[in-house]
């Protein structure tokens, strides 16, 4: 039985280059993008097929703001590994809409947690949280390195850094597989 992966934030460049890496490994895939009145598909236009044809890579409506819809999804798909590398991840307009980047940054990720451990999916699921090197901010030494102090400077940094954060707590405290990678 093939391995099935979820990747929220699909479309983005991270996203993209992951299916791809995945349905090499041969991987079914699923990722989840947001509707929007643009068709943002470009990077995974060569791996996506209409859904009437048999595939190993299906994309499917979603939103980090939701939480029903990400309960939803990770229902439907009951997978054995999600990616969240979604994100409100421009810096500066994070300034402009602070909550909004909160949001989908921070309580998206707290929302695909709970939604693994609401699921009972705790021992099945692995979950991996895409963090930002934003989250060092300020520099404090010439060399930086695991165990630099974070020191967020814009909201969107503040925002991953609660993804961060409540990653590591619900790795800890719900005994799950749930791990940051800082890129």
């Amino acid at each position: 039985m093939k391995k099935k992966a979820l990747i929220f934030g699909v479309t983005g460049q991270d996203g993209a280059y992951l299916s791809k890496f995945l349905l090499n490994k041969n991987y079914v895939v699923y990722g989840v993008k947001r509707r929007s009145s643009i068709i943002n598909t470009q990077r995974v236009d060569d791996i996506y097929r209409d859904i009437n044809y048999k595939s190993n890579f299906v994309l499917l409506y979603g939103d980090l703001t939701d939480a029903s819809s990400i309960l939803n999804i990770i229902k439907k798909v009951s997978p054995n590994e999600i990616y969240n590398l979604a994100a409100q991840s421009h810096v500066q307009v994070s300034f402009e809409v602070p909550e909004y980047s909160a949001d989908v940054n921070a309580i998206g990720t707290l929302r695909i947690l709970e939604a693994i451990r609401s699921l009972n999916l705790e021992k099945k699921v692995k979950f991996y949280q895409a963090s930002t090197s934003e989250l060092f901010g300020q520099i404090q030494e010439k060399k930086q390195s695991e165990k630099t102090k974070f020191y967020p400077k814009s909201p969107y940094a503040s925002s991953k850094l609660f993804a961060y954060w409540i990653t590591k707590n619900y790795r800890e405290s719900y005994n799950m597989f749930a791990s940051n990678g800082i890129l």
